[in-house]
């Protein structure tokens, strides 16, 4: 299986993704919608799985969250590191992840709140979706909540695949929305939004 952000060759990477969202800022647009999501749901740490150049994580880091970043692109955490060096970022695929607790290598780390922002669901191996939401769901401490904002729709079977997902997960079904803050999915939508609690 091979991960489709990694194998396509059409999408900006590093320095020229970050670039995006650098401009679109500099517009004057506001590009946390995803820190303002997770912040309001009162937690404390956060697992930004799927990082990029840290966009969502450092914003949240600013805002007193303690964070965590992990991404398969080698060229995006390079970013990431570079812009806030005194935060952790692993490399590492989401479907094999497996963070220890820093002063207990036994133990796993367990995270408030997972996030999974942008086209993080869509760009995974075919087929790896189950096993990736399994994965990140024994890093989420019990009742805590798992985030994602996926764009594109059409392209991801919402909101019926996420309960199957979340099944597996053992993540309750959750709530879907057509984005953040707004009235709910449908297929006409711009974005999908949903918050998952992990099951005790």
């Amino acid at each position: 299986m091979s991960n489709r952000w990694l194998g396509s060759a059409d999408v900006p990477r590093g320095n020229d993704y970050d670039a995006r969202f650098t401009a679109l800022e500099q517009t004057g647009q506001d590009v946390h919608g995803e820190a303002h999501f997770v912040t309001a749901l009162g937690v404390s740490s956060v697992l930004d799985a799927g990082c990029g150049t840290g966009r969502v994580a450092i914003e949240l880091a600013r805002r007193g969250l303690d964070v965590v970043g992990v991404d398969l692109d080698a060229a995006m955490l390079a970013v990431a590191r570079r812009k806030a060096p005194h935060l952790p970022w692993y490399e590492g695929d989401l479907a094999t992840l497996e963070l220890a607790m820093p002063d207990t290598p036994l133990q796993r780390r367990l995270f408030d709140a997972i996030v999974l922002a942008g086209n993080v669901m869509i760009f995974l191996a075919p087929g790896s979706e189950a096993t990736v939401v399994t994965n990140l769901a024994r890093h989420l401490a019990p009742g805590g909540a798992s985030g994602r904002r996926v764009s594109a729709p059409p392209r991801w079977p919402y909101p019926g695949a996420l309960r199957h997902l979340h099944s597996a997960g053992r993540l309750s079904p959750g709530r879907a929305l057509g984005d953040l803050g707004s009235p709910p999915w449908e297929p006409r939508s711009d974005y999908a939004v949903s918050v998952h609690r992990r099951l005790t």
